[in-house]
């Protein structure tokens, strides 16, 4: 029996890399703008490479770029590439198919959500708001609170935690399998690979179930606490 469900966010609620690359094309174009000599599809590409190697979720990236471009940070240059990119994510974030949806229906059934996140907690909760899932979500963990991300168990046991729940009687929904499916089947707790979501290739590790549609999740949950 299912009675609670653990969600990533990026790339399983919300399409985040398509986000993330549209704030980033508006970010170059107004430091441009501003006065940044530099060709645009170069810069966007250095940015992403920094990216990868601190973390997507860093918030000083544009400094870094700026002092390893031209030496130094020229904050009238910055101050543009932050509004650029602000003003475009807010634009851009969106949800997938299906997901208000099934969080509406899940929470009819009876099931209680989770969020789980490697970003920092007050970025995950200006999506959830942003994107009106506030009203699903009682709990958001995030791994940064423990100094740690996915796979490590703590994030997850604090998820349990939250929910009130027993492994084998939670679903762990994600699209980065390495993490997110490897992680919560160390633990025992049944997981769905969010096939639909996934950017890095990773395959589903073992992952319970492998979902094209995140509204397969209501299928998956009437199996399993067998309801019609």
């Amino acid at each position: 029996m299912i009675r609670g469900i653990i969600f990533d966010v990026d790339n399983t609620l919300t399409d985040f890399m398509r986000t993330k690359r549209a704030a980033v094309d508006a970010a170059v174009e107004a430091m441009i703008d501003a006065g940044l000599q530099v060709e645009k599809a170069k810069m966007v590409d250095t940015i992403f490479e920094l990216y990868w190697k601190e973390g997507v979720e860093d918030q000083k990236i544009f400094d870094k770029v700026l002092v390893q471009e031209q030496g130094k940070v020229d904050y009238r240059i910055l101050a543009a590439g932050i509004l650029g990119y602000r003003r475009a994510k807010a634009g851009a974030l969106s949800l997938y198919p299906h997901v208000s949806l099934t969080l509406f229906e899940l929470l009819k059934l009876g099931i209680r959500s989770a969020a789980l996140s490697d970003a920092p907690k007050l970025e995950v909760w200006l999506r959830i708001v942003g994107l009106g899932l506030h009203h699903y979500f009682d709990h958001v963990v995030t791994s940064a609170d423990f100094g740690v991300h996915k796979p490590d168990p703590l994030p997850f046991r604090k998820a349990l935690e939250a929910l009130g729940t027993a492994p084998g009687e939670t679903l762990m929904v994600g699209d980065w399998a390495e993490r997110d499916v490897a992680g919560a089947k160390g633990l025992g707790i049944k997981t769905a690979w969010a096939k639909y979501g996934d950017t890095h290739q990773t395959g589903d590790f073992g992952a319970d179930y492998v979902l094209e549609d995140v509204i397969e999740l209501l299928d998956i949950v009437r199996k399993e606490n067998r309801l019609p």
